[in-house]
């Protein structure tokens, strides 16, 4: 394992943009149980790191319990996570489930299996959070999880939604939350690889290339590269709504709109910035 002087540094930095999402989200308090999602992937183990060393220091007391669930993958290595978590001594608990067979048997041969095997390992997860007493589910989804989210919703489903950083399950259960979401993945992938955190690929969906969530990641990074910081800037106009300005009648009275409607300032906006077209990059050009 790298100590250098840059890894300390990133390692830092992205303990920093936890802290303060978890700051400005209220995403943990005192006496909270924290079930962490551990797949095996470098989310998953940086967003482990980063609630262990915060646990730390944090002015609150709130314990940890990583959670893996082996869905019988065949040749997924058992033996991997169980190892590591005993040798940074978290407390945790494997969850076996045999979702994978679940998942062949009801997904035709070559469509996506995202949907269903999401759908039962969500179950699973808050089943067990239950029986463990977590109250709270943190989960690895970083900033560019949740800008992704926003344009597939936005182009195919037609929807203006993407993650949020926290939210309450539908059995008011449990609260999930993404403590990842200040983090940029390049950075994650940078601590990923000076940890040499034992990554567990992921079999049965991973190399799936026909994912409408990989075309739009090979969109986005397209369009970072010619427009550097475009990624950042979505994420942060997520955080910067002005219903007035958009078209849901729900969230803003358009039809008691008048002249007398007392109008924000600020909202009004005549001038936009520029962005050339040829800036975004089709959907097609990335199947």
């Amino acid at each position: 394992m790298t100590t250098s002087n840059t890894l300390q540094k990133l390692r830092k930095y992205l303990e920093g943009r936890t802290g303060k999402a978890i700051m400005d989200y209220n995403m943990i308090e005192d006496g909270d149980t924290v079930l962490v999602c551990v797949s095996g992937g470098k989310d998953s183990y940086t967003l482990l790191a980063m609630l262990m060393a915060l646990q730390q220091r944090a002015p609150v007391k709130f314990r940890l319990i990583a959670m893996n669930l082996d869905q019988k993958q065949p040749g997924f290595p058992a033996d991997i996570l169980p190892r590591y978590f005993e040798s940074i001594g978290i407390e945790y608990r494997i969850v076996e489930a045999d979702t994978y067979s679940v998942v062949k048997e009801k997904i035709p041969e070559g469509k996506t299996t995202c949907s269903l095997c999401s759908r039962l390992r969500r179950g699973i997860i808050y089943r067990t959070a239950k029986e463990l007493g977590a109250n709270k589910i943190a989960l690895g989804h970083h900033r560019d999880d949740m800008v992704h989210t926003l344009f597939l919703n936005l182009l195919f489903g037609g929807k203006l939604k993407a993650m949020p950083p926290k939210l309450v399950t539908d059995d008011k259960a449990h609260v999930v939350i993404r403590p990842l979401a200040y983090c940029a993945e390049a950075d994650i992938v940078k601590f990923a690889r000076g940890m040499e955190f034992p990554i567990i690929p992921c079999n049965l969906c991973g190399s799936q290339d026909n994912l409408q969530r990989q075309k739009i990641r090979e969109m986005m990074q397209e369009w970072d590269k010619r427009y550097p910081g475009r990624t950042e800037s979505v994420f942060t106009a997520m955080q910067n709504v002005v219903p007035s300005h958009l078209a849901d009648a729900d969230l803003f009275d358009f039809r008691s709109l008048t002249l007398d409607t007392p109008v924000d300032e600020g909202d009004i906006a005549f001038d936009t910035p520029e962005m050339p077209i040829s800036g975004m990059i089709p959907i097609s050009q990335t199947a």
